[in-house]
Order: C-alpha cells, then structure tokens, then sequence
C-alpha cells in the first residue's frame, strides 16, 4: 500500500504488529517485512519466507545486482505445479531449478533487492510504460503522487504517443478541499522523480474507477 496508509494502519492500530508481504497465486505469500523493519525499510515487502529463495533476472535470464530491476524469480516449497490443463501456459511460468526434476517461478513482476537481500515491488511486468526507451513503473509514480499533501488516491497508465511510444498520464482524486491543479501537481513531481518519470499530463478526477471487489480497474483509464 502507499507509504501514508501504511502510516495511517499503525496510527489506528499503535498495539498490533503489522507484517507487509509479498505473493502471488502461483505461489502464494513468498515475503514479509518483520514488523521491526516497518520503519526502517517502509516501501519494502521484505525477505523471503522460511524454505523460500528468490533472485532477480534481467532480460537475459541473468541475475543482477543489488537495487537493479529486473524480473523476480522465485524457489520453494510453496511454488505450484502447473496451471490446470494448460501445458503452454505453465511453460513460460515454470523453468527447471538448480536441482534435478525442480521447477523455479517466473513471477512477471519487477522488482528490485536491496544490498541486505530485501526486495521492493516496482510493477508487474505488463503494467510496465515504455516511454522515451525508458522503462517506468506506475507503481513508483503513484507513489510519488500519494505523498502530495492534499492527493487521497493516484492511477498512473501509459498512453499511445507519436514521439515517445508511450506517454506517463495520471489520474489524481484530491482530498476535500484541496485547490491544486495540474502545474503545480507536475512541479512536485519535478523535484522527486527522474525526468522521464514525470506524467505528461495529470487528470484530476472526483473517483478512480473500481471493480465490485473495490480492485482498480486500469482497463478503463485512458
């Protein structure tokens, strides 16, 4: 979650200890951030679970160093079989691992480790703006966005654009009251994000589209 829900989750609750974690349906939760770390690394989603390992790969297959962004791939005991009668499928998910007869997940998230071994979730790999022969996470963004004083909610999409391949657009729900327009919303971005990271435009809008289970529905953003 954004980093002032995650403030706002322990100001409501001072007495519970809060784990953030990692998964997927393919193999369920694979990381959490020990509730002693939650200050210390709050955009983190921690180290891997007991009789889990995991790397990070760039397009070549190679695993990379700390901090670089790449795919993250995933061994353990929790790390499915296969999609039920659909051998292609499981194909491009599932690889052979460093043992005989294992199998190692290809998640199709990026995300990135630190140099303790703690691993930060950047986007899934299809949700990924390629703007300027940049790639560009909207979760980065979004981030960015959400720590706006006066912004409640932020979508970032990529856009077709004649020049850069695809244009960063935002869309931001203002808190009541907030009177903030695009120019200055664009200004804070200037002085926390890389240039080629800064939204080309920014919507304000009154809500953020939402699916019955109250998930963001970026399909309809545009």
């Amino acid at each position: 979650p954004p980093l002032k829900n995650s403030r706002l989750l322990q100001e409501l609750f001072a007495a519970a200890r809060i784990y953030s974690m990692y998964g997927l349906t393919e193999c369920k939760r694979c990381t959490y951030l020990p509730p002693d770390d939650l200050a210390r690394k709050p955009l983190s989603v921690g180290i891997a679970i007991p009789n889990t390992e995991m790397w990070i790969v760039d397009e070549d297959d190679r695993r990379v160093g700390p901090n670089a962004v790449g795919q993250l791939v995933i061994r353990g005991a929790t790390v499915m079989k296969g999609y039920w009668g659909k051998p292609e499928a499981t194909a491009k998910k599932l690889k052979p691992g460093p043992l005989p007869g294992e199998q190692v997940l290809y998640t199709g998230d990026y995300c990135r480790m630190d140099e303790e071994g703690y691993l930060y979730f950047v986007g899934r790999s299809d949700e990924i703006i390629k703007s300027r022969g940049e790639k560009v996470a909207p979760r980065e963004v979004e981030n960015v966005l959400m720590e706006i004083p006066g912004v409640r909610e932020a979508a970032v999409v990529g856009v077709p654009d004649d020049l850069l391949g695809q244009a960063v657009k935002a869309f931001v729900v203002m808190e009541q009251g907030t009177i903030m327009g695009e120019k200055q919303l664009r200004m804070e971005c200037q002085k926390r994000l890389e240039n080629f990271m800064i939204p080309k435009s920014i919507q304000i809008v009154s809500s953020l589209p939402m699916t019955d289970t109250g998930k963001l529905k970026k399909m309809a953003l545009s």
